[in-house]
């Protein structure tokens, strides 16, 4: 008896890790701990782009680029991690200027910081 993983699978493992992560993001108060949710946010979105590039028929890709029809998710799913590159550094650039400001990372303190 063999288990054979579908696309059900990946959509369903998708489906927690972006709820874990929107959970993280509304209950943390903690700069670095919402950074963190906010990329297992990325990760859900990037696994749910690359089980679909997977399962996906021979038809389906992008117009323009008919010979890639296995890499479309791949190549998003690329571009979803340089997103959150920037993402992550700017975010810690903003984190280490609210510690520098109250000594502390929470994230209530960044609505009385003025430009």
């Amino acid at each position: 008896m063999t288990l054979e993983i579908g696309l059900i699978h990946y959509l369903v493992l998708g489906a927690i890790l972006f709820a874990l992560g929107i959970i993280g993001v509304v209950t943390r108060r903690n700069a670095v701990g919402v950074l963190i949710s906010i990329e297992i946010i990325l990760n859900a979105a990037n696994l749910n782009l690359i089980a679909f590039a997977k399962h996906a028929a021979k038809g389906l890709a992008l117009p323009g680029l008919q010979g890639s029809a296995g890499l479309d998710g791949q190549v998003f799913a690329i571009f979803i991690i340089l997103l959150a590159a920037c993402e992550a550094a700017l975010a810690l650039a903003i984190i280490i200027t609210i510690f520098n400001r109250f000594g502390s990372i929470e994230v209530d303190y960044a609505n009385t910081m003025s430009g």
